[in-house]
């Protein structure tokens, strides 16, 4: 437990990296599915991000070989006083974590594969292969993700049974919204360096994506209010503690990522000279990448006692792990990147 702020911080870069793999697939499954004419701008750019699997694989085997470092509820899991659900059998973790994870990225590289086959082969079977398999990504990342949101969130600490009937939505909702932060980001700077292959990314794709961030924006909102309103208003005290603790000893990040994902993305983006200035989209990106980072980091840590948590990025291991994650997912996805043609050299 004494680490515990450390595993935080290596928990919450592993589902960054993790959703950013998900991410480029999802979002262009449900383009495909609403028949989104921009898809074919960013599509591949998307899908590009898979190559971020291997990476967000290699973390989730080192979180789960940590037992009781990352779980501080397997410290209770033998006590007699303590009777913990069959959700929470360590065995069971592993296996589902594991199996959920490869069936996902399995499912989602067929999805690529079966993309690439439809631009080049229009018959009705390419094409119905390829509509069949996008239907199931919504399906499957929904699915996944509340299973991610359970494991590595809403069950963490020393209190497993606090549940929240709608924290798998919150959870990938915030997730996706992050992602289309770290998309437009992106999409803007592989623009700036001239490199694109295709000529570059129109301007009206910036609007696009500025559009689909404040809606998700707004919709995160909501998630992120219902569950408070509902424990809060029903008069359900138990179910306040976890709250209760972080907004009293995590306040400052606390309110610090409402601000970000909230507060600056939507009163910027809500008006709409705003949505047309790439610079200005982009800011509020960063915003949002930014409280996304910190909202799974309080989640994660909040769950604990004061003790066993600190302020992140404010120790030699927090710094390292985060810029040895970033630096080889830069690597992989540059890589990515050049060979399958999508930039220069």
């Amino acid at each position: 437990m004494e680490n515990f702020g450390f595993w935080s911080v290596v928990m919450t870069n592993f589902i960054l990296v993790l959703y950013l793999a998900l991410g480029g697939v999802t979002l262009s499954a449900v383009l495909h599915l609403c028949n989104g004419q921009w898809r074919f701008q960013v599509r591949y750019l998307a899908c590009s991000l898979a190559v971020l699997f291997p990476i967000a694989f290699v973390l989730l085997l080192i979180i789960l070989a940590s037992g009781e470092a990352a779980f501080p509820w397997l410290t209770h899991a033998h006590d007699a006083e303590h009777h913990l659900p069959g959700w929470h059998n360590y065995t069971f973790l592993v296996a589902r974590e594991v199996v959920g994870f490869l069936v996902v990225a399995g499912l989602y590289l067929l999805f690529i594969k079966l993309q690439h086959q439809a631009a080049i082969d229009s018959s009705y079977a390419a094409q119905r292969r390829f509509r069949n398999v996008a239907l199931l990504i919504p399906f499957f990342y929904f699915a996944y993700g509340s299973m991610v949101a359970w494991d590595f969130e809403m069950t963490q600490g020393l209190n497993p049974g606090w549940h929240s009937a709608s924290y798998g939505a919150y959870h990938f909702q915030s997730n996706f919204h992050m992602f289309l932060a770290f998309f437009t980001i992106f999409l803007f700077f592989l623009n700036r360096s001239g490199k694109l292959v295709a000529g570059g990314v129109q301007s009206y794709i910036f609007n696009f994506m500025a559009q689909f961030m404040l809606a998700m924006t707004i919709l995160w909102t909501y998630l992120y209010f219902t569950q408070y309103l509902i424990m809060w208003y029903g008069r359900l005290p138990e179910e306040m503690i976890r709250y209760d603790n972080m907004m009293d000893y995590m306040s400052g990040l606390w309110w610090l990522f409402l601000v970000l994902k909230f507060v600056i993305p939507f009163c910027t983006l809500a008006f709409t000279p705003n949505r047309h200035n790439p610079v200005v989209i982009v800011m509020v990106a960063f915003s949002i990448l930014i409280g996304s980072w910190l909202e799974r980091y309080t989640w994660i840590s909040g769950s604990t006692d004061p003790q066993y948590y600190h302020t992140p990025m404010s120790s030699l291991w927090d710094i390292g792990v985060t810029i040895a994650v970033v630096a080889v997912s830069w690597v992989a996805v540059k890589w990515s990147l050049t060979r399958y043609g999508l930039i220069r050299s």
